[in-house]
């Protein structure tokens, strides 16, 4: 039985296989850099560097030590992000003819040697946008580090709501994949350029109905160093994920399409800000008055809200089945 990265390689030297280009966002990971380009096999065509204005002139330490015919060094002299390095790899990708394009981190945690196994779904037609799913296998689970663990798993949750896909997981993780007919067609002058890139890229696939599929990979972990300050972003992905809350609602239910999902929404809304407004004006009069408040205003207070919270639920439950199932490249 042949591997996954074999049966890659035979397909590429066959030229039955798509154009595979990596792009591999760089800050900070010069001591890792060499290791992961030369770990990626020959499935891939074009590998793109993108020095992200690192201080460690990781772009010029690959062009000189290098010697790989499919690298290609990209430069910012200012730092734009992850996401900002990846638009630039992306744009770069398309303009030189990709079919597929993997974003790869440079600081190790990802294996190269799973790329064939992220591009297959892509290349067989079944997903528009793959991505990694690290707590699928127990044995990565228990390297992860129990704050990132704790992150994630919360993260995740928070995630499908803001996304749309209830059916992944993981959705920070970077190792991803994506056909380059689905990429043409995202507004990449508008995605999150900073860490919140990931989420936001899931969020903008949803609003084009791309299909987005988890590909179960194991993470590394060793002396690697994140630059992301997790609980100083708190605050930023609570924002940013309410605001995409908003907007694929808006969207999806009300600009798009108007069904008896958006009734659902809008009524189970409305029940439950009456019941929930209507009680606490109960509640504060019986406060201050020392007079128990009546079975009639308990049920008046009561039905809508519990009215309200079954249609929320309601709601809930079709958006969850309402995950895009057609590969949005197969359609266009």
């Amino acid at each position: 039985m042949k591997s996954p990265l074999r049966e890659a390689e035979t397909m590429h030297r066959n030229g039955e296989g798509m154009s595979v280009a990596v792009v591999i966002p760089c800050y900070r990971v010069r001591k890792h850099i060499l290791a992961v380009i030369g770990a990626i096999g020959a499935e891939v065509e074009t590998i793109y560097v993108v020095d992200d204005a690192c201080p460690q002139q990781t772009g010029d330490f690959v062009a000189q030590e290098c010697r790989d015919p499919r690298v290609r060094v990209l430069a910012h002299k200012v730092n734009y992000g992850v996401g900002g390095a990846m638009i630039t790899g992306y744009l770069q990708a398309l303009r030189d003819g990709a079919d597929v394009v993997v974003k790869l981190d440079g600081d190790g945690q990802m294996d190269p040697g799973h790329i064939p196994m992220l591009v297959k779904p892509i290349v067989q037609g079944m997903a528009d946008y793959t991505k990694g799913n690290r707590f699928y296998y127990l044995e990565g689970v228990q390297q992860m580090p129990m704050v990132r663990l704790l992150g994630n798993a919360a993260l995740s949750f928070i995630a499908k709501f803001s996304t749309g896909y209830w059916d992944i997981f993981d959705p920070t993780n970077g190792f991803t994949a994506v056909h380059a007919k689905v990429l043409e067609r995202l507004p990449l002058e508008k995605i999150d350029r900073r860490y919140f890139f990931e989420s936001d890229m899931l969020f903008r696939l949803n609003t084009i109905r791309a299909v987005v599929m988890d590909v179960p990979l194991s993470a590394r972990y060793a002396d690697e160093e994140s630059n992301l300050k997790i609980f100083r972003s708190i605050p930023e992905f609570a924002f940013k994920h309410t605001r995409n809350v908003l907007k694929r609602i808006f969207y999806n239910y009300y600009l798009r399409d108007f069904s008896a999902m958006s009734l659902e929404l809008l009524l189970g809304c409305m029940a439950l800000f009456l019941g929930v407004s209507f009680g606490s004006l109960a509640w504060i009069k019986s406060v201050r008055t020392g007079v128990v408040a009546t079975s009639g205003t308990v049920m008046l207070a009561a039905l809508p809200t519990l009215v309200g919270i079954q249609l929320l639920l309601s709601f809930l439950a079709a958006d969850s089945g309402n995950v895009p199932k057609i590969p949005l490249h197969k359609r266009l």
